[in-house]
């Protein structure tokens, strides 16, 4: 799991100001023919969604690295690209189509059309429900990975009828697709992206003759292979074992994009190069995993001793994104590999990327804090901990339950909450993370004097997660956890400031519970408790939707844009 990144009122407010549709310019070559049956967005609604990115060139030092690593990482950029075209026809098939419609016709907005479409990975607004901003065909639930008019029932009637096709329909490595006789059928990736995998695995072959680094190379090569094999298993163990100042993730990882069931895995790709003295500060942590899952709230049987404790801590400068870690809200960490086998024989490796991390602080949370905050509060936060709770988010994803046993039959939590799992994992990441800062500064590991500062820090950053939307993973993690405090008086709204005003001793009673709750779930592994938590808790207020509105003026998120070789 990685991404930290309700409705989002600041989405609404933009799609009100516009006025008309545009429409093809005028003069030779416009005709009716250049524009699509129904552009929804106006000019002004258009321009709106693009400033709700800041452009933020990005150009982090990679002066340490040697000409080999350079000639290395310019070839994973490459790769990373590559991992765009496959996630593009992965959230839908016809994304090529609509993207060389726009390019080829005369509309007055073709260029910030192409924009928002590269920005977004399609015609849709990530922070505005996916509602379509070109053209009037919905995202489906499934995006691409299943037919457009395939249902959940007929999928789970077709396994029932076929039970010999279970093990392949949920596979994270296979696309559904209709055969000749309209039943379904799977298709492993590496044949459906056959297209693009095999350039891209030619491109990690190469990488890998020519860096020196026998940890790299092995990574490297494995991951070729699983390119076209569809058997992760041994790449994600040396990837374990990586070592060197290159930090490469490349492949199929995260499930967020499949809203139907959560079962399929999505392209992407960071290229990152590590900061030695910064990953040697924050590596201590790794040592307390066993000491915070002990002190989770939570009866015994609820924690997890199994997982491997490897656990290497990086702190990198991202070089170049691809994919799913391109598209709209950025990732400032990731914490990989997902797969349970390899999570419990060698832990997970977490990765925080220090150059996206700092440009979010500056340009939205510390902004954000006077409209969230009475004013004697909005000066509490401090940039350390915005990174620590990325930290500890991550680290949280190690911890809790993993492999569950439901029933009699071992399984797992994800495989259980099915498309829900996102969000309940990415909301529980958050609020233990911050549990277990408390925790730090309990033992004294961090200076308990600064926990009103952390606190505050926290708190602020819900908000910066529930304006990415509920139909987003980690909007949807944050809008319970506001939910479950503001309801417990962690925070309590001042009418006459139009802000609140924290109550440092209920919130971090309410992060205690909180944190207690989404454990019980997940251990259970009940779809039920867990939707029913999620249709109760992850809701805003008309508060919490002012203060929202109030931030028109600070970007959402960022739009980062790296050199194509460094």
């Amino acid at each position: 799991m990685r991404k930290l990144v309700l409705v989002s009122v600041f989405a609404l407010v933009a799609a009100c100001s516009a006025e008309k549709p545009a429409q093809p310019a005028s003069g030779d070559g416009a005709d009716e023919a250049a524009a699509p049956a129904i552009y929804v967005a106006g000019h002004d609604a258009l321009v709106a969604m693009k400033q709700k990115f800041a452009d933020i060139d990005m150009d982090p030092d990679v002066s340490f690295l040697s000409e080999e690593d350079k000639q290395v990482v310019n070839l994973l950029n490459q790769a990373a690209s590559i991992m765009s075209e496959i996630y593009l026809r992965q959230r839908d098939e016809d994304n090529p189509k609509w993207r060389a419609e726009i390019a080829a016709s005369n509309l007055t907005d073709k260029d910030l059309l192409l924009q928002l479409f590269d920005l977004n990975m399609g015609p849709w607004d990530s922070l505005d429900h996916d509602k379509p901003f070109y053209g009037s065909t919905a995202l489906p639930a499934g995006a691409g990975f299943y037919p457009a008019d395939m249902t959940k029932d007929e999928f789970e009637q077709w396994i029932a009828a076929h039970p010999e096709d279970e093990q392949a329909f949920k596979s994270p490595y296979t696309v559904i697709r209709r055969d000749e006789n309209g039943g379904l059928k799977a298709i492993p990736y590496s044949e459906y992206y056959k297209e693009w995998l095999e350039p891209a695995a030619g491109l990690l072959r190469q990488a890998a003759r020519i860096t020196s680094n026998a940890s790299l190379k092995k990574f490297l090569m494995l991951r070729a292979d699983a390119f076209l094999s569809d058997d992760y298993y041994q790449s994600e163990l040396a990837w374990m074992d990586l070592k060197g100042p290159i930090e490469v993730a490349i492949g199929p990882y995260e499930v967020y994009t499949d809203k139907l069931f959560g079962y399929k895995t999505a392209f992407e790709a960071f290229v990152t190069v590590k900061n030695p003295a910064e990953s040697a500060a924050v590596a201590k942590y790794k040592n307390y995993l066993h000491d915070m899952e002990a002190n989770l709230p939570v009866d015994d049987k609820y924690k997890n001793f199994n997982r491997g404790s490897d656990s290497p801590i990086a702190v990198a400068n991202q070089v170049h994104g691809g994919g799913d870690n391109a598209k709209a809200v950025q990732t400032v960490a990731f914490n990989l590999p997902n797969d349970e086998r390899v999570r419990e024989a060698k832990g997970a490796k977490k990765v925080l990327l220090n150059n996206v991390l700092d440009a979010k602080f500056q340009t939205i949370l510390q902004p954000m804090a006077e409209h969230v905050l009475v004013p004697d509060q909005a000066s509490l936060l401090v940039k350390k901990y915005m990174g620590l709770e990325t930290l500890f988010h991550e680290l949280s994803h190690s911890m809790g339950p993993g492999t569950i046993t439901v029933d009699g039959r071992e399984t797992t939590v994800g495989a259980q909450l099915k498309e829900l799992y996102s969000a309940i994992e990415e909301g529980k990441a958050d609020v233990m993370g911050a549990w277990n800062i408390l925790y730090m500064m309990q033992r004294g590991d961090l200076p308990a004097a600064e926990k009103n500062n952390f606190l505050a820090t926290y708190f602020v950053g819900v908000f910066r997660a529930m304006r990415f939307g509920t139909n987003e993973a980690h909007g949807r993690g944050a809008a319970f956890q506001y939910h479950y405090m503001v309801r417990n008086g962690g925070a309590v709204w001042d009418a006459d400031a139009q802000r609140y005003r924290i109550d440092f001793a209920k919130l971090e009673r309410a992060i205690k519970d909180l944190t207690h709750d989404v454990v019980v779930i997940e251990g259970n592994g009940d779809y039920a408790a867990a939707k029913t938590f999620l249709d109760q808790n992850a809701v805003t207020d008309d508060n919490a939707k002012a203060v929202i509105a109030s931030m028109a003026d600070i970007p959402v998120d960022i739009d980062p844009h790296y050199k194509e070789k460094i």
